[in-house]
């Protein structure tokens, strides 16, 4: 009898589905789907070309068509006596089910292509990917050594059966393994390896989409931003070459919004995200999406634009993710410093996973030095600090820079943040970051001021502005007039933003309980920010407090 395949391979090149054949071979996915449709209408295709519908659906984000086409698939293999393409059918059904939260269909078609290979006794290719999916679980529960050898085991078994979209899946798992470990030049060095197949064009559409996706979001995690840089920029060239694939580009417009916002382009920056929430809404799970809100989010607060940023955050949270510390550094920038305080404690506090961590705890020093809670900013700008060492990457050591200068300043002692101020600046710099620069100069102003550096300070200052009115950075141009608003003098001994505040207010005769109401803080807080004043300024009452408020013509 005439198979299903060899009939259809006899007709015309004219036909749909000779042109679905070669659109698919030139990689025009939306061309390929509509002519192999088109083929499928007039006669039900074979198994090798219904694995090319599947792929176009699934490059398209069309996944119910995806998931029609790889079941037929799977059963047209099987009839064909093809056990392990089956298998492999079977595997990628589970694998884009279980990404889409199906876990019940997922785990129940992992078991089917299990089932597959042990009846027939096969050992291939697809036995490793089996492995995929169970390494998954073990990175997700933070088992790193389990994780470890089981993506290892994959890597082994892509090698023995020369599978490349195999091999740089596996390795991509184990490097991720590695990096959560804290084992970072080893992770790295094996998802550097995985990429050598990504670049060189060696691996199909979907693998090549995947792994770019998630070793983006494993540089992103280790703060390895040259290399972060580098692959959003090539998978955005992936993408553009996938005429009308959805499937990746949402991810990458999200990656491709990050890596903007640090090199200074903040108007292309939001327009990326906008996209990407629109792709991923409309081609993935929604939860998906949520990435793409908090960028969103995140870019609304930097230009001042707060009600944009409430409205980002909130669908941030609504579909799935937390929304700190942007959330926070928004309450800061409404002057809300003891909510925003309150908000970063719980989330560093339940945050135990080392990364976690690290992404939290600028944000944490910051709030914390406004909050004028100057020792508990210490302790998070050490553990800070450990994190630089434990990764030996220069963004976490200018974080860290930048922290620990950040500190001193508000304890009064300008001229020891000198040394880890500019040291913060100059990796920022070098690194092309010119918001995270411009926020290190304006505290170098700040300290030179203090010093009595006058001219320092205003070089510092003008530096900053002109960076911050360049790329629309509102509040921060807010910030610097604000001193020029309560006087022409600088901070007496380095008091925070929150206790020149509370100092002015005493000043102005208000006891403490007045000044709780006024500021929408706790009583027990604006007691904190009295007794740290009075040790600032070396004072031990509110009339000597008054009167060097007036003697720094702060009111």
């Amino acid at each position: 009898m005439t198979s299903r395949r060899s009939r259809s391979s006899r007709r015309p090149p004219g036909s749909p589905l000779a042109r679905g054949r070669k659109d698919f071979e030139k990689r025009r996915f939306a061309d390929a789907l509509e002519a192999l449709s088109a083929a499928d209408r007039a006669e039900p295709l074979g198994a090798d070309d219904l694995d090319r519908l599947a792929v176009s659906a699934g490059i398209l984000g069309r996944d119910e068509e995806f998931f029609q086409a790889l079941e037929r698939s799977h059963h047209a293999h099987l009839a064909a006596g093809n056990a392990a393409s089956a298998a492999r059918a079977a595997f990628w059904l589970g694998f884009r089910l279980l990404s889409l939260g199906e876990t019940g269909r997922g785990t129940g078609w992992h078991a089917r292509a299990q089932r597959v290979l042990d009846e027939a006794g096969l050992d291939g290719a697809e036995r490793g990917y089996l492995m995929l999916p169970v390494a998954h679980r073990h990175l997700a529960a933070r088992e790193w050594d389990a994780a470890r050898g089981i993506a290892a085991d994959a890597a082994g078994t892509a090698r023995r059966f020369s599978d490349a979209d195999l091999l740089a899946l596996a390795l991509n798992l184990e490097g991720r393994a590695f990096l959560g470990d804290g084992r970072i030049a080893e992770g790295l060095a094996l998802i550097d390896e995985a990429m050598v197949a990504v670049s060189s064009g060696e691996l199909s559409p979907i693998v090549t989409g995947l792994v770019y996706c998630m070793v983006i979001r494993s540089c992103q995690d280790v703060y390895a931003f040259g290399r972060a840089r580098e692959w959003t920029a090539a998978l955005k060239a992936f993408c553009d070459a996938q005429p009308g694939g959805v499937s990746f580009t949402g991810q990458c417009l999200v990656h491709r919004s990050e890596v903007l916002q640090w090199n200074g382009q903040w108007e292309d920056a939001i327009a990326e995200a906008r996209r990407a929430s629109e792709r991923l809404l409309a081609s993935a799970p929604e939860r998906a999406a949520a990435p793409a809100f908090y960028q969103q989010g995140e870019l609304h607060r930097l230009r001042g634009e707060f009600d944009a940023a409430e409205e980002a955050y909130a669908s941030a949270s609504r579909w799935g993710a937390e929304p700190q510390p942007g959330l926070a550094l928004l309450r800061a920038a409404q002057g809300r410093i003891e909510a925003a305080a309150s908000a970063m404690r719980r989330v560093v506090s339940a945050a135990t996973d080392w990364t976690e961590r690290t992404r939290l705890l600028p944000a944490h020093v910051e709030i914390l030095v406004a909050a004028g809670d100057v020792e508990e900013a210490r302790r998070a700008a050490a553990e800070l600090e450990a994190a630089a060492a434990r990764l030996d990457a220069e963004v976490v050591s200018a974080m860290a820079a930048r922290a620990r200068g950040a500190v001193r300043l508000a304890a009064g002692d300008a001229a020891s943040a000198l040394e880890p101020l500019r040291q913060a600046f100059e990796i920022w710099s070098r690194l092309g970051a010119p918001y995270l620069a411009a926020r290190v100069r304006e505290l170098l102003g700040r300290a030179c001021r203090e010093l009595g550096d006058e001219d320092g300070w205003r070089l510092e200052t003008e530096a900053a502005r002109a960076v911050y009115r360049e790329l629309g950075a509102a509040p921060d141009l807010a910030r610097l007039e604000a001193p020029a608003r309560g006087g022409s003098a600088a901070r007496p001994r380095g008091l925070t933003a929150r206790e020149l505040q509370v100092l002015r207010l005493v000043a102005g005769g208000k006891t403490n309980k007045a000044i709780a109401a006024e500021l929408f803080l706790s009583e027990k807080t604006v007691d904190r920010h009295v007794s740290n004043i009075y040790d600032k300024l070396g004072v031990s009452s509110r009339a000597a407090a008054t009167a060097c408020a007036y003697e720094h013509r702060l009111v």
